[in-house]
């Protein structure tokens, strides 16, 4: 009896943090996340879910529908921001070994999932929602086939609570033709390249994979189950994407002519530093591109110093669906600058919009998630959230309120706490 009663009350807890009290945020200036801005507006919230979009100054709008009227006069509201391709809650502290949970023993790992290593305790986390990134495809690194990564909400119990989309899809790390060894271990200093001897190798153990994994697949009857092949039926039937990471622009035309040649359905390139190159083919293919971090530097020595910086308008101008993401050294941590990339990429060519999508709709479109979120539209979940200004600016972004799912979350960190602490010890307004 006891143990039925305590399952009833776990429920009776997880039902009461869903929303239900409607709420109205009014004459805010909304950007909408699909290239529109309405300068006063009026957005609903009801059950977790937008249910109005509209222009307070001209739509008729029953106030009396909601429990709870939010003037946001002179704010902005946003669609809230994606992190692709993120070791968020799978890394805490990078010179700590065992804080790290992001890679497995092996080089072939595609049955290893990251939903289930997410830690939704991370210190890092709260401070990375503070900057309005409020979803993160969580995902592992390592080997030639990582593992499948999920997209979590970055606020839960636990990684059950946190879930938005389970295995969403399967990470590979194209073989490079060049390798680089290091001359001096004490001071990390790097050799010249090299041709990679094994490339040919590796990439003939990828194709092997895949016809078996595919043969598995669709084959009615197996005698043996085999774990690694059931984790890749998605990526067969459409139901996830495969996620090539790879910059060099030759290693990505043969990665665009295997994807090719496996029938698979749903592509997305990672990094992709030389994709203006080949814009053409990425189009033609139907493939997106989550280009590797904007602050960084080129690729190559004779590629234009600003190229990075503009990657996303030469994309944007070909027509090649993209999303930024922050893959690097301190990554987990340095995620916060998500929406300052976006910023720099409005600076290099994109328009302000243009830029929110890249980190909103853009994302959610490439990991398969925008019929729920990544913009401002009725019937779409409420992450959302709402800043005093230019949240795409370092300036001005000061994110005051934010909703996953139409539930209102806590924006503070140890962070801030350390700034009030000290702030007060010595006086300072």
């Amino acid at each position: 009896m006891k143990k039925i009663f305590f399952i009833l009350a776990i429920f009776t807890i997880i039902i009461a943090n869903a929303q239900t009290k409607g709420i109205l945020l009014m004459n805010g200036t909304a950007h909408l996340g699909t290239d529109s801005v309405i300068n006063n507006s009026a957005i609903g919230i009801k059950n977790g879910k937008i249910i109005l979009v509209a222009d307070a100054s001209s739509a008729k709008i029953d106030k009396t529908a909601y429990d709870e009227i939010i003037n946001i006069a002179g704010k902005h509201v946003y669609p809230g921001f994606i992190a692709p391709n993120s070791t968020l809650g799978l890394s805490e502290m990078e010179a700590v070994r065992a804080t790290n949970d992001y890679t497995e023993v092996g080089t072939i790992l595609p049955d290893v999932r990251s939903l289930i290593a997410y830690n939704t305790d991370s210190k890092i986390i709260p401070t990375i929602r503070s900057n309005g990134i409020l979803l993160a495809q969580v995902t592992p690194r390592g080997g030639m086939i990582s593992g499948t990564s999920s997209v979590m909400m970055l606020d839960g119990w636990n990684w059950e609570d946190a879930a938005y989309k389970a295995d969403d899809g399967i990470h590979i790390n194209w073989p490079s033709l060049q390798t680089r060894k290091f001359l001096d271990l004490d001071n990390l200093n790097q050799g010249p390249y090299e041709k990679n001897k094994e490339y040919t190798k590796q990439t003939n153990e990828l194709r092997k994979l895949f016809a078996d994994a595919k043969a598995y697949n669709e084959s009615p009857f197996n005698e043996e189950k085999n774990l690694r092949f059931e984790s890749m039926k998605g990526i067969f039937n459409g139901t996830q994407t495969v996620y090539i990471h790879s910059s060099n622009v030759k290693e990505i035309i043969e990665a665009v002519y295997f994807a090719k040649q496996n029938a698979l359905k749903r592509v997305a390139l990672v990094g992709g530093r030389d994709s203006w190159m080949v814009t053409d083919l990425l189009q033609e293919n139907n493939i997106a591109v989550i280009v590797s971090r904007l602050h960084d530097l080129p690729e190559h020595p004779e590629d234009d110093v600003d190229l990075t910086y503009k990657l996303p308008y030469l994309l944007q101008k070909a027509g090649v669906l993209f999303c930024l993401n922050n893959e690097g050294g301190m990554e987990a941590m340095g995620t916060r600058n998500l929406p300052f990339m976006a910023g720099t990429a409005a600076a290099y060519g994109l328009t302000k919009e243009q830029a929110l999508k890249s980190i909103t709709l853009n994302t959610a479109k490439i990991l398969g998630i925008d019929k729920t979120t990544g913009s401002i539209e009725a019937g779409k979940d409420a992450n959302i959230f709402i800043s005093t200004g230019d949240a795409l600016d370092m300036r001005t972004n000061n994110v005051e309120k934010a909703y996953l799912k139409g539930i209102s979350i806590d924006l503070n960190n140890d962070q801030k706490k350390l700034y009030e602490k000290y702030k007060n010890k010595y006086g300072l307004k």
